[in-house]
């Protein structure tokens, strides 16, 4: 089939047509599309680097945005460090959605392996992974993201922590992410294995690895890539809360929870905007994201077409 075919099948799909005629889901995806071109092009947008301490200066500081009696060298204001607020949200949207990307990427292999496997072998693997799944779930992700993070600052020392803070943030909330994607792979496996393609694909002697992955997988993945986009702004919103709470990325390397945590000692004082636009970046950020979640769900799901 040529490019040209798929892309007029493409255009006559049902998902297409149920995006085009909402206008909701159709701004959330423009202002998705707008926040992660911006943040890939970080460094291009950008008026300065906020990661490179030979370009801050701390007389800089705490500069109010230019519709407020600033200058435009600082068009949103600086922090406390110096640092233009516009450039260092711009990489701090950059750095939490390289985390959530991350995160939802890990979490999606390991809950699709573990939910491919007990859905298809059954029996006492299956129930060992779901009793696991079920005590997970009674820990809140945040709680789990603070536990792990907490013993790995007990193992190392701080500034070992702070090199490879990232690593052990997209850890800790993959392995709080993954118990939805196991869950939701088992029983659409359960579901597909006893279709007469799996029996047909047994009957001519593939492996077990080979069906699951070639034949149930493709037939499985719809709902998880709901959650996946539904997970993306839970994973957004949980470095966020952790950066806040000064167990996530170090100031160093600002997110744009880190941000909001700085602004937040500042805000008192007057110096409201070093907390509120990083704040307004992430709510965007993520109802747009919630947003594009809630349609595809509602776009692959049969019942409601």
């Amino acid at each position: 089939m040529s490019l040209r075919d798929r892309i007029g099948r493409a255009a006559d799909s049902d998902i297409w047509f149920s995006f085009k005629a909402s206008p909701v889901t159709m701004v959330a995806a423009g202002l998705t599309a707008f926040i992660f071109l911006a943040a890939l092009l970080a460094p291009l947008l950008a008026v300065q680097n906020p990661y490179d301490p030979a370009s801050l200066n701390l007389s800089d500081a705490m500069k109010p945005p230019v519709f407020f009696g600033g200058d435009w060298s600082f068009p949103l204001g600086s922090d406390d460090q110096g640092r233009d607020l516009y450039s260092t949200i711009l990489y701090g949207t950059r750095m939490s959605l390289f985390v959530g990307l991350c995160c939802v990427v890990v979490a999606m292999v390991i809950g699709i392996t573990l939910g491919l496997v007990s859905g298809y072998v059954g029996g006492a693997v299956e129930a060992v992974i779901m009793r696991i799944a079920d005590v997970q779930l009674t820990f809140p992700a945040i709680l789990i993201a603070l536990l792990i993070d907490g013993v790995v600052r007990g193992i190392i020392s701080v500034k070992r922590h702070d090199e490879i803070a990232g690593f052990v943030i997209i850890v800790s909330i993959s392995l709080s992410l993954w118990v939805q994607y196991a869950r939701t792979v088992r029983g659409s496996v359960l579901v597909e294995r006893n279709k007469e393609y799996v029996q047909a694909a047994r009957v001519i002697g593939l492996s077990r690895w080979l069906i699951m992955i070639r034949h149930v997988l493709p037939n499985v993945m719809g709902p998880v890539m709901v959650i996946a986009t539904i997970n993306l702004g839970v994973a957004i919103i949980t470095e966020a809360t952790l950066s806040f709470l000064g167990v996530g990325l170090p100031a160093t390397q600002p997110s744009l929870g880190t941000l909001i945590r700085i602004g937040n000692e500042y805000l008192n004082s007057g110096e409201w905007w070093i907390t509120i636009f990083p704040g307004i970046t992430l709510a965007a950020l993520v109802l747009a994201v919630n947003m594009l979640g809630d349609w595809l769900r509602d776009a692959l799901n049969p019942k409601l077409r």
